[in-house]
């Protein structure tokens, strides 16, 4: 990002908690140029949108939709704003779920302000940050995702309502796996597990598992 190096990177930061970001601001000092705060994602887009920051330093968990939706909202019209997750969740949910919507980086609340101060800049810079236990979580799921390449049309009117993570499930539904062996090879929690698998079941019009999975052994999935 142009200036980026010659001066502090401007921020704004997204955190629900008021004395959490109290803190940063404090903690960080001159290191950056704190231009902006919001606690919610209907104000985080409105005043990323309005001030263009070189960095949004950014909760995943929200109280009107997480992390992702602001990205989201943001990530076309402004491409420029680079993402920086900084969460007290270290679930590989949440960071693969960030990372995948458009986040540069994703260290947790644990860290130093020395380290955090040295991760914006990087970010600003175009540097993708991560700690280091996170990082391996983001590799291993990039590295299991199927290339763009390699997914082929199914034309199947049933398989072309699913989404891609969806038919993950269902592909290893049909394998056999149990719904914690599903959330353990995915990196998402049981409960979305179970979130897809009821989606699933409305969209096929299927109202059991066996069924389900009866379904998925006819077209061969496993």
């Amino acid at each position: 990002m142009s200036g980026a190096a010659s001066r502090p990177p401007r921020v704004v930061l997204v955190d629900d908690h008021g004395l959490f970001r109290s803190g940063v601001r404090a903690e960080l000092g001159h290191a950056v140029e704190v231009v902006g705060e919001a606690e919610d994602v209907a104000p985080a887009i409105e005043i990323i949108e309005r001030l263009v920051p070189d960095v949004v330093l950014l909760d995943v968990h929200l109280p009107g939709g997480g992390g992702q939706a602001v990205i989201a909202a943001v990530k076309g019209g402004h491409p420029d704003v680079r993402f920086l997750a900084l969460s007290a969740s270290d679930a590989p949910e949440d960071v693969i779920g960030v990372i995948r919507a458009g986040a540069r980086g994703y260290v947790t609340k644990t860290i130093s302000t020395a380290d955090l101060a040295d991760a914006i800049q990087r970010v600003a810079d175009g540097d993708a940050v991560f700690s280091h236990r996170l990082a391996g979580f983001v590799l291993d799921a990039f590295a299991a995702a199927p290339s763009p390449q390699d997914t082929k049309p199914s034309f199947d009117p049933g398989l072309d309502q699913l989404t891609t993570r969806e038919r993950e499930v269902l592909r290893l539904i049909a394998q056999g796996y149990t719904y914690k062996e599903i959330a353990r090879e995915l990196y998402i929690s049981v409960k979305t597990v179970e979130t897809h698998v009821s989606s699933v079941l409305r969209k096929l019009q299927l109202s059991s598992r066996h069924q389900l999975t009866r379904w998925a052994a006819e077209r061969r999935l496993a």
